[in-house]
């Protein structure tokens, strides 16, 4: 009821009649801003209008001047049948409907939008996610295969400079060989030549005085006949300086590592190995220089251009001469002062080693080096030391020497030559004492070796677990008392044979015969007692690395065990861990 809330109505002075539009105008801004038509009244009332109400006392008077309102209306409208308060009215509603439909739609499409929203959203977390993921698993391929190249491309480019480097070498040392048989065989021709003019010469010009005797003659002839003709003239000053009697004694076996005496027994014993004829047109190399030759190049380690000048010869004579004394030590001097000991020779090393160490029944004390090489061409691989690369920032190539040695340090044993890539156990497993000991050589001795050893029925190596005991730790002293023999004697051999501390000149077929002169040469110089000068002692690097199975015999373990208890409540185990 639009009209239920007014408590009066306005009659304005001024006609119904002639303005009735406006008084409904003004009743309609009267029900909906009272405060403002009161204000509006009132200024009427000011400009000289009067406005007066009529109080309505029920709600039937309310309804007679609404009745009374609306004929007064159609008259004045008769054409429009619907009054503007109902059009009004209906429009509102009209107005009223829609926009709730508009707003009940805009919510249904605000909620659509909204729940299509946070799918595209989540959906779209979801794709990065993915899409982060992927990206992190390529770039974590790229950057893989990245470094694969880099690795293979380093290695390629170390190779081929080692392989440049190692046929540089061999170009060089062919260049100087087939230099020196060119000038061979220029000499020879110019000797013959001459040799021949001078005969001509002689023969034309007078014949022989039959009162000269014919040894005189045949002297002078022999004399007119230049054999060295051919030959380049080098200085052998400071060989001849150091063969001389009066060459002081520590000089000379600072040069040789060893005694004038002990050079001489060498010599003595290679003589008829060694030893070659004369030619018509040149003479031989003595033997004691020959000797000399390959002694101070394994000695010194100098390359053969230094051996060369020292001695007066040639490169390549110098490379031949250290491989035909190598050979000759390994096969004349090596059957004599480098085999297993027999019977009564175990037996002393049995005591020694007992009186050092405690432990019975000890034949020798094991070790494993490695002596650096140029990179083979064939099966870089399996030479390739990684442990020495490693440590020293460089890439390393090596081969194995294995050695047994006795109390004093003299080699019983040796094993030479195989990879530096294999480990201690698997270089033990191919040698020829492996398989000395699987035939029963070795029953009921002991031979000692590092943790880089498996236990086993003939070796005896300390323990290598955590958390040892007072027993075991007394037992590991005492086997480092015995492993430290061949250690030294190890350091002794490479001190003194300075040439297998760095890579060597000689071709890796020919390096074992090398290594092994070297090792009988050391046997011979600890028999004879020939002291080592102390600023020669070569620190050893090699890494022992403990294999996979370190125990392989049941029996040996408790072997082992009853040992160390023995030695620990003998008074005999080692305290210096306490």
């Amino acid at each position: 009821m639009p009209f239920s809330v007014f408590t009066s109505v306005c009659v304005f002075t001024f006609a119904l009649s002639d303005y009735p539009t406006n008084i409904l105008s003004f009743l309609l801004h009267r029900e909906r801003n009272p405060k403002q038509t009161d204000s509006f009244i009132s200024a009427l009332n000011f400009s000289g209008m009067q406005v007066t109400s009529l109080p309505l006392q029920n709600q039937d008077e309310l309804s007679y001047f609404y009745n009374l309102f609306q004929d007064v209306f159609t008259e004045m409208n008769p054409s429009n049948t619907t009054t503007p308060t109902n059009s009004s009215n209906n429009n509102n509603k009209k107005r009223r409907r829609k926009g709730v439909d508009d707003n009940n739609n805009d919510d249904e499409e605000e909620s659509k939008g909204g729940k299509k929203g946070l799918k595209e959203i989540l959906t779209s977390l979801i794709l990065l996610e993915e899409q982060e993921k992927s990206d992190q698993t390529e770039w974590a391929k790229t950057s893989q295969l990245e470094k694969q190249l880099f690795e293979a491309n380093h290695k390629q480019k170390t190779q081929a400079t080692l392989d440049y480097y190692s046929q540089l070498q061999d170009s060089y040392s062919d260049m100087e060989e087939s230099d020196a048989h060119l000038r061979a065989k220029r000499s020879r021709l110019s000797a013959a030549a001459a040799a021949a003019a001078t005969v001509t010469v002689a023969s034309a010009k007078s014949k022989p005085d039959p009162s000269i005797p014919s040894s005189v003659s045949g002297g002078a002839s022999a004399t007119g006949h230049h054999r060295r003709l051919w030959v380049k003239d080098r200085s052998r000053a400071w060989w001849d300086q150091c063969s001389h009697p009066d060459f002081p004694e520590s000089e000379f076996k600072r040069a040789f590592r060893m005694s004038r005496a002990t050079f001489d027994l060498i010599c003595d014993e290679l003589n008829s190995v060694v030893a070659k004829e004369d030619t018509m047109l040149r003479a031989a190399i003595p033997v004691r220089q020959r000797v000399a030759v390959c002694i101070w190049r394994l000695a010194t380690g100098e390359p053969l251009r230094l051996v060369s000048k020292r001695f007066g010869l040639g490169i390549s004579t110098c490379h031949k001469l250290v491989l035909e004394v190598c050979s000759a030590i390994k096969t004349v001097l090596m059957p004599k002062y480098l085999q297993w000991p027999d019977e009564e020779n175990l037996k002393k090393i049995k005591d020694d080693f007992e009186s050092i160490s405690g432990i019975p029944n000890v034949v020798g004390s094991m070790y494993t080096t490695h002596i650096p090489i140029i990179a083979p061409k064939i099966s870089v691989s399996a030479y390739f030391n990684k442990r020495h690369t490693e440590r020293n920032q460089k890439t390393s190539y090596s081969i194995t020497v294995q050695g047994v040695v006795d109390q004093r340090g003299v080699f019983t044993d040796v094993c030479i030559g195989w990879p530096g890539s294999l480990p201690d156990d698997q270089v033990l497993e191919k040698s020829a004492l492996y398989q000395r000991a699987s035939g029963g050589l070795l029953n009921g001795v002991w031979i000692v070796g590092s943790s880089g050893y498996p236990l086993m029925d003939w070796v005896l190596v300390p323990y290598t677990h955590q958390h040892l005991t007072w027993t075991q730790h007394a037992f590991n002293e005492k086997i480092g008392e015995i492993q430290r023999t061949s250690k030294d004697s190890f350091s002794r051999l490479k001190g003194r044979w300075s040439c297998l501390q760095k890579r060597t000149e000689v071709k890796l077929q020919d390096l074992p015969v090398v290594l092994g002169a070297c090792c009988v040469l050391h046997n011979i110089c600890e028999m004879r007692n020939e002291e080592i000068d102390p600023e020669l002692k070569f620190e050893l690097n090699d890494d022992e690395v403990v294999p996979d199975n370190c125990l392989r015999s049941a029996s040996s373990m408790r072997t082992r065990d009853n040992i160390a208890h023995n030695l620990l409540h003998h008074g005999l185990g080692g305290t210096a861990f306490l």
